[in-house]
């Protein structure tokens, strides 16, 4: 630094020569003039004159300085400088200063630089982060450590970070820097003044980013035990030239938080740790905590677990969530119910009044904070409309397929910003690639496409959480919702299998995707026919899927949804009907659907007409619970007289036509005309190729039944077991199809003399159908019933009576007593303990 003055007497103050950053002393005087006059001092002070006036550095802790201004220095005449005043110089002449560094006082550990977060409230160990985390650590004893906390908005990233850095200064750490790491400049600033707090060698005050160089050097000489948090890394790439240095000593280490995923955080020994929601545990345990510590114990009622899930076991909603029931002394169960309600918005429920661990966001902004970043990066402008449509889908996920269908390509079309339509590219499924990958990397979606094989191992691919979810479909024009949902319906039912049974892990998928559907856009759906019809295909796959106490709930649902907004006696409405009828035979709930499906089939004759699909679908499924409930006489009148209405309106090769006869062979066979059965379904097996067809499964079940029933067990006994063998392989060992075949083979093998095979198929079978139906599913008691016979066949008689005498008892207290199955096992029951009673005599 250099000081030029002017020929005269100015009082030079010692705080202009001090240096406040290194603790300095100094003034050397250099060609202080020639005898430019006199020159004289009071009080300690001197006046510079034909001499030179030096200030050597000050020494250490009690040392004095060998020459200082204020001492006691002689010098000759120079001139009419006058100085008074303690530690000032006067000069006649002109004065060079240069700044001389000194020792300072000892620098003291520890030493903090930046904002370090104060603990959080309640903090959750995780024990499962925690351990990724140590185990990294002891991996690294002898070369810096960096891990990179990473995970999506609002999971504690930030909260665990500070809790690591609270630990190491209690074992021991003696720098602790703490960086807001979302741009570059930032992070620049805080190693600038690092670099000033350690005394780093270069760093003079002058060049930030020449200070922060400085602080690395520092850091990798490993004169200490340093930390540095580098908090909410926004741009890796940027980043990348400021990332701490590895050393040879350990004596370091650096944990970063980000939401990107991006592949350069994985580089320069650095390790990932993957920080998710808190667990139902960690969650409910939170909760409970913040209410105890706020005397509010009171307000966590049986709700908790239920509103841990509905937050999404995101620790920052969470937070906020305990923080408005004490201030606004709701419970558990009275905050659920606000936070479900769909009409108030997200930062209503979670205000930023309820921010007590001083994030300083609101949760809405905070879990869309990657999002302007990711639009940045995005050429397309397709970023924002592909995450909304993404939000009105299962926050557990959905197939990537969806992103290749036509209708959600042409969706995105006109987000590509040009006005006349003809002029709009196509958007092209490897844009929608790009557009995910690039959400993926921002933190805003999970995109697991890498690591699925893409058949049927894993379909929920792409997925978003159920809070960020919100927060998007909260930011939708009203104008694009219809467009959203209408391609979103579309796109699921064009992926949707034509049998569901032969991709039943898929069905799932898809089911759970359209009722987030329906949920989060209920009104919209039902404008739309497309989406209507989604929501129909929905509840078929549940009863194809065997669920039919879901079914039967879901039914119920559409059936007072339908009623109120499509009317009565509306085509839609008045199939919904039939459908919940239809899971109520499934169930065995034989009474409830024919009193629904005959009072079915005279509004659909009345508003539809009997000529109608829709009223022929009725009547056959009236016939078909006839027969389930035993009233073969009934079901045989009708199924026939639907039999010969669809043969003349459709022709004998229509598949409803060919239907019926499938649903009336069962009938002729239960009244001892099985040969007519035979006659009906062997020309409809003849043309029916598909084995993965249920319904094919289906005929050839019927038939073999009629082979058996007809005493034809050569050809009974082959055709049953390649059904059952179909079944499982496309239905599962579970559906209650392939239980249904378990017990009809097994029976097989009673008619063809193999008791003991049929005993070791339907021991497990029956456990099997209580597990699945319950005791007192109709199957379940058949194939009870089945047992007990393969156990009178095998010599079992007291085991064969025992159960038997359970199997008429049970279905007589379930009202089945006049059934005609009832009436034959009560039948064969009596006739068994004549024989036992005899043989005992």
């Amino acid at each position: 630094m250099l000081l030029r003055a002017v020929r005269a007497a100015v009082p030079t103050p010692a705080s202009i020569l001090d240096s406040p950053e290194t603790g300095t002393r100094w003034a050397e005087g250099r060609h202080m003039g020639r005898r430019t006059g006199s020159r004289k001092g009071k009080n300690g002070s001197k006046a510079a004159g034909g001499k030179q006036l030096r200030r050597t550095p000050e020494a250490p802790s009690g040392k004095r300085p060998a020459a200082a201004v204020g001492q006691s220095d002689q010098v000759d005449h120079t001139g009419d400088a006058r100085v008074t005043g303690n530690n000032s110089i006067a000069n006649s002449g002109v004065l060079h200063i240069t700044k001389v560094q000194s020792s300072a006082e000892p620098l003291r550990w520890p030493q903090v630089v930046g904002h370090l977060p104060a603990p959080a409230s309640c903090f959750q160990e995780r024990a499962e982060v925690r351990e990724r985390i140590d185990s990294a650590r002891n991996r690294h004893a002898t070369v810096v450590l960096s891990q990179v906390l990473r995970g999506g908005g609002g999971v504690g990233k930030s909260q665990l970070a500070a809790k690591l850095a609270w630990e190491a200064l209690e074992e021991g750490t003696e720098l602790l820097v703490w960086v807001n790491a979302t741009y570059p400049g930032q992070v620049i600033a805080e190693y600038a003044q690092a670099a000033r707090r350690v005394r780093a060698e270069g760093a003079d005050g002058e060049d930030a980013e020449a200070d922060a160089r400085a602080f690395l050097n520092w850091l990798a000489c490993d004169r200490c035990r340093w930390l540095v948090v580098l908090d909410d890394v926004a741009d890796p790439w940027a980043l990348a030239a400021w990332w701490p240095r590895a050393s040879g000593k350990g004596r370091g280490r650096v944990v970063a938080t980000t939401r990107c995923r991006d592949a350069v955080l994985t580089g320069g020994d650095r390790e990932v740790v993957a920080v998710d929601c808190y667990t139902p545990a960690e969650a409910v345990a939170y909760v409970g905590e913040r209410l105890t510590r706020a005397d509010a114990a009171h307000l966590q009622d049986g709700a908790a677990t239920d509103l841990a899930a509905a937050l999404g076991l995101l620790p920052l909603a969470l937070s906020h969530a305990a923080a408005y029931m004490i201030n606004e002394k709701v419970t558990c169960g009275q905050y659920l119910q606000l936070f479900t309600n769909r009409r108030l918005l997200l930062d209503e429920v979670l205000p930023a009044s309820a921010d007590t661990e001083g994030y300083g966001r609101q949760v809405a902004a905070a879990l869309l904070l990657s999002l302007d970043a990711a639009q940045a990066a995005d050429e397309t402008g397709l970023a924002v409309p592909v995450l909304r449509l993404i939000a009105h889908l299962d926050p557990a996920g959905h197939p990537r397929e969806l992103w290749q269908i036509s209708v959600v390509l042409h969706y995105l079309r006109p987000r590509l910003g040009l006005r006349r339509s003809l002029l709009r590219p196509r958007t092209s499924p490897e844009q929608t690639h790009n557009v995910l990958r690039l959400l993926h990397r921002y933190g805003l979606i999970d995109d697991d496409s890498s690591e699925s094989n893409g058949v049927t191992d894993n379909r929920r691919i792409v997925r978003l959480h159920s809070l960020t979810a919100r927060a998007a479909r909260e930011t939708v024009p009203a104008r694009d919702l219809p467009v959203i949902v209408r391609a979103a319906a579309e796109g699921l039912a064009q992926l949707w299998p034509e049998v569901d049974e032969t991709l039943p892990d898929f069905a799932a998928v898809l089911r759970a995707n359209a009722s987030a559907l329906t949920a989060c856009a209920e009104d919209t759906v039902w404008t739309q026919e497309e989406a209507r019809l989604l929501v129909w295909r929905a509840g078929k796959s549940l009863m194809a899927a065997g669920d039919f106490t879901t079914a039967i709930g879901y039914w119920e649902a559409l059936v007072e949804q339908a009623g109120q907004r499509l009317g009565a006696g509306h085509r839609e409405a008045l199939l919904t009907r039939t459908n919940l009828a239809c899971s109520y035979t499934s169930a065995g709930r034989f009474r409830e659907a024919i009193a629904l499906q005959e009072r079915g089939v005279v509004e659909c004759e009345r508003e539809l007409g009997s000529r109608h699909r829709a009223t022929f679908i009725a009547r056959a499924n009236l016939g078909s619970s006839y027969l389930y409930a035993g009233r073969v006489s009934e079901a045989i009148a009708v199924l026939e007289q639907v039999a010969a209405d669809r043969k003349r309106h459709l022709g004998d090769r229509h598949p409803d036509y060919e239907n019926t006869l499938v649903n009336l062979a069962p009938c002729y066979c239960r009244v001892g005309r099985a040969d007519e059965a035979i006659t009906l379904l062997e020309p409809v097996n003849a043309r029916r190729g598909r084995a993965d067809d249920p319904n094919t499964l289906t005929v050839r079940y019927v038939l073999a039944q009629s082979y058996m029933l007809c005493g034809r067990t050569d050809e009974a006994l082959p055709l049953m077991k390649q059904v059952v063998a179909d079944r499982e392989r496309q239905l599962g060992t579970d559906h209650p199809e392939t239980l249904a075949g378990r017990a009809s083979l097994a029976s097989c093998y009673v008619g063809s003399d193999l008791g003991h095979e049929a005993t070791a198929l339907l021991e497990p079978n029956v456990r099997d159908c209580v597990r699945v139906l319950g005791p007192e599913h109709p199957n379940t008691l058949e194939a009870r019933a089945h047992l007990a016979n393969a156990y009178w066949k095998t010599g079992r008689q007291g085991e064969a009576v025992h159960l038997l005498e359970q199997v008429v008892a049970d279905r007589q207290r379930l009202r089945h007593s006049a059934q005609a199955e009832t009436v034959q096992m009560a039948r064969m029951l009596r006739q068994w303990k004549r024989e036992q009673h005899s043989r005992h005599r």
